[in-house]
C-alpha cells in the first residue's frame, strides 16, 4: 500500500460518512428494530411466566425470560428447593417490566402463591381429595397448609364424625381433606376432613343396604339408647328399634331391655334406600305372647292381671306379658254415670276381672270388674219400693230435673215439678247444688229399664189442698206487689202465696197506677190447683163494690180455721227443699 494516498485523519470527511449512515437508518432503520424487537418474548405484567435460571448466587438468582434484560429474584424465595442450578426451568411472577433502574422485576413467591390459589379453586369446583400438612392448633380448630404455602383453617367439628376433644394429636401430621368454603375476598379457606369419612360411611351404607332384606336377621352393637328407641350398628350403617319393638310387654324406657356396647341379634322389618333408613325389631325374635295363651280361657273365666295404662276411657290390664284386656270405664261400676278411669284404678293396682271378649285372631281382650259385684238392679223393687224415703247424692242437671244417686249403681230422677208445692222452679240449680244431699220419696220403679222416678215435696202435704178453700174465686185478699213487668204484677198474698195481676187490673180508684211495694186489697179472679196458679185484680175490689169483703168476713170463722192449716203446713216444710219462706220474706225485705 501506497501510504503517501492515505489522507491524515483530520482531513477524513466524516459528513460524507453520516450522511451515508443516516441514508442507511431511514431505509433499514425500521426493519432492523422490529426484527429486534421479535427476538425477545411477549408478555404483561402481572402475569406468571415460565423462565430458566441463569445463574444462582448466593443473594440472588438470575433468571432469562426471554426479554432484553434479565430478571432477577431473591434467593430467599427459592431456599425450599436447594437443588436449584441454571438451566431449571422456574415459574416467575412479573411485577414490572422495568423499573426506574430499567431492571425488570420478577418474583417467584407470588408466582407459586397465585398457582396455589388456582390448584385450591380448582379442587373446592371438583371436591377432589387434596392432602396438606397440619401445621398447628388454633382455637376451635387446626391451622393446615395445603398446596405448599395456602394455610387453610380446619374446624374441629370437621376433624372427625365423632367429637375430637384433644386437637394437638393431629399436629405435625399430613392428612387428606376437601375445601368446603374459600372466602376470596379475605383470601380464607375452609377444609375438612370428615367430609371424607362420611363420604366413606355413605358408601358403606350404601353397599350394606343394597344386600338388605325384610325379614333378615343381623347381628349388631347398641350404639345409642334415647327414650323413644335403640340405635343399633349394623356395621357401619345405623338401624333403629321403636321402643314399642322392643319387647312384648309394655316398658318404660328401652334400658329395661339392652344396654350399651351390647351385642344383639335384629330383625331387619323395613328400610328406605333413598333415605338410608332402616327399622329393625328385637320382638319379633320371640313367639307372640298371644300364641302361648291358655287355650281353655274363655268368656266368663276370671283373670287376674295388673293395671299398666289408665286413660279416662278405661284401664289396660297386662294378664301375662305381651297379653293386655281393656276394661272399659263402663264396665268399672253399675253406675251409669260415666267417670274416669282414675277414679276407680291406678297403674300397678291388681285387679281381678271376667272375660267379656276375647278374639284370639285379633289378639283383643275385654274385661269387666262390676261382673264380679252383685246388680243392685236386681233386687231394687225390695230395697226401694215405692213410697220409701232415702237420702240421696245430687250427681247431675238437666233443665227437666235433677239426677241423684241412692247408692253406686242406682241412680234415679227427680222431675223439676216434683221439686216444689209452692215455689216455680226455672232450672234445678235454683234449688240445689252438685254434691249436696237431698231427702227423696220413690215414686215409680223400672226395673227392666233401670229407673227410678224420684220426688222431692211428696214429702210434705201438698199446701194447694188448703189454699183452694182460702183463696175462693172472688175472695178479698191484702196483698203486696212485689215484681213489676209489663205484662203484670207479682202479688205476694198472707201465707206467702204468690198470685199475678195482669197490667190492666192494676188501675187504682184515684185513676192512678199501682207501683211496685204497694200494699193493696186484690180480689182472687182465677184459682188452678194443678197449675198453681192464682190470678188477682185490684181494680176489681172498687169496680164491683166491697160486698165481696163483707162475704169473707162474714167466713172470718172458716178463714181463720183454714189459717191454722197453712201455718201449719209452712211450718212443717222444710227451708232447703221449698226454698220458698226465705227467698219471698228476702223479697219482701228488698221492696219494703
Amino acid at each position: 500500500m501506497n501510504y503517501k494516498d492515505v489522507k491524515p485523519l483530520f482531513e477524513f470527511d466524516w459528513d460524507a460518512v453520516n450522511e451515508k449512515a443516516g441514508k442507511i437508518s431511514d431505509h433499514a432503520g425500521n426493519e432492523q428494530n422490529d426484527a429486534y424487537d421479535r427476538s425477545f418474548n411477549s408478555f404483561t405484567e402481572q402475569e406468571v411466566i415460565e423462565g430458566v435460571v441463569v445463574a444462582v448466587t448466593d443473594r440472588e438468582v438470575v433468571v432469562n425470560v426471554g426479554a432484553k434484560s434479565d430478571g432477577v429474584i431473591p434467593v430467599s424465595e427459592v431456599r425450599y428447593n436447594p437443588d436449584l442450578k441454571p438451566g431449571d426451568k422456574i415459574e416467575v411472577y412479573v411485577e414490572s417490566q422495568e423499573d426506574a433502574n430499567g431492571q425488570l422485576q420478577l418474583s417467584h413467591r407470588k408466582a407459586r402463591i397465585l398457582k396455589s390459589w388456582e390448584r385450591v379453586n380448582q379442587a373446592y369446583d371438583s371436591q377432589e381429595v387434596i392432602t396438606g400438612y397440619v401445621k398447628s392448633r388454633t382455637k376451635g380448630g387446626l391451622i393446615v397448609t395445603v398446596f405448599e404455602n395456602i394455610e387453610a383453617f380446619l374446624p374441629g367439628s370437621q376433624i372427625d364424625v365423632k367429637p375430637i376433644r384433644d386437637y394437638d394429636v393431629y399436629v405435625d401430621k399430613q392428612m387428606e381433606f376437601k375445601v368446603v368454603k374459600i372466602n376470596h375476598e379475605y383470601k380464607n379457606v375452609v377444609v375438612s376432613h370428615k367430609a371424607l369419612i362420611e363420604d366413606e360411611i355413605e358408601a358403606q351404607k350404601a353397599e350394606i343396604i343394597s344386600h338388605l332384606e325384610k325379614g333378615q336377621v343381623l347381628e349388631g352393637t347398641v350404639k345409642n339408647i334415647t327414650s323413644y328407641g335403640v340405635f343399633v350398628d349394623l356395621g357401619g350403617v345405623d338401624g333403629l328399634i321403636h321402643i314399642t319393638d322392643l319387647s312384648w310387654g309394655r316398658i318404660s324406657h328401652p334400658e329395661e331391655i339392652v344396654q350399651l356396647d351390647q351385642k344383639i341379634n335384629v330383625v331387619i322389618l323395613d328400610f328406605d334406600e333413598a333415605k338410608r333408613r332402616i327399622a329393625l325389631g328385637l320382638k319379633q325374635l320371640t313367639p307372640h305372647p298371644w300364641d302361648a295363651l291358655d287355650a281353655n280361657l274363655k268368656e266368663g273365666d276370671h283373670i287376674k292381671g295388673k293395671v299398666v295404662v289408665l286413660a279416662d276411657y278405661g284401664a289396660f290390664v297386662e294378664v301375662m306379658p305381651g297379653v293386655e284386656g281393656l276394661i272399659h270405664v263402663s264396665e268399672m261400676s253399675w253406675s251409669q254415670h260415666l267417670r274416669s278411669a282414675q277414679d276407680f284404678l291406678k297403674v300397678g293396682d291388681e285387679v281381678e276381672a271376667v272375660i267379656l271378649t276375647l278374639d284370639r285372631d285379633n289378639r283383643k281382650m275385654s274385661l269387666g270388674l262390676r261382673q264380679l259385684m252383685p246388680d243392685p238392679w236386681l233386687t231394687i223393687a225390695e230395697k226401694y219400693p215405692v213410697g220409701s224415703k232415702h237420702t240421696a247424692t245430687v250427681r247431675n242437671f238437666t233443665n227437666f230435673g235433677i239426677f241423684v244417686e241412692l247408692e253406686e249403681g242406682v241412680d234415679g230422677l227427680i222431675h223439676i215439678s216434683d221439686l216444689s208445692w209452692s215455689k216455680k222452679i226455672k232450672h234445678p240449680a235454683e234449688f240445689t247444688k252438685i254434691g249436696e244431699k237431698i231427702d227423696v220419696v220413690v215414686l215409680e220403679v223400672d226395673a227392666d229399664n233401670r229407673r227410678l222416678s224420684l220426688g222431692h215435696k211428696q214429702l210434705e202435704e201438698n199446701p194447694w189442698d188448703v189454699y183452694e178453700s182460702l183463696f175462693t174465686i172472688g175472695s178479698v185478699h191484702q196483698g203486696k206487689i212485689v215484681n213489676m213487668n209489663d205484662k203484670g204484677a207479682t202479688v205476694m198474698l198472707p201465707y206467702d202465696v204468690e198470685a199475678f195481676a195482669p197490667m190492666r187490673h192494676l188501675d187504682k180508684e184515684d185513676k192512678g197506677k199501682a207501683k211496685n211495694g204497694e200494699t193493696l186489697d186484690f180480689k182472687v179472679i182465677e184459682f188452678s190447683k194443678d197449675a198453681k196458679k192464682i190470678v188477682v185484680s185490684h181494680t176489681r175490689t172498687f169496680q164491683e163494690g166491697t160486698d165481696s169483703r163483707s162475704e169473707g168476713d162474714d167466713k172470718k170463722g172458716g178463714r181463720n180455721a183454714t189459717a191454722k192449716s197453712v201455718k201449719q203446713i209452712n211450718e212443717s216444710l222444710e227451708k232447703t227443699t221449698l226454698g220458698d219462706l226465705d227467698i219471698l220474706q228476702k223479697l219482701r225485705d228488698e221492696n219494703a
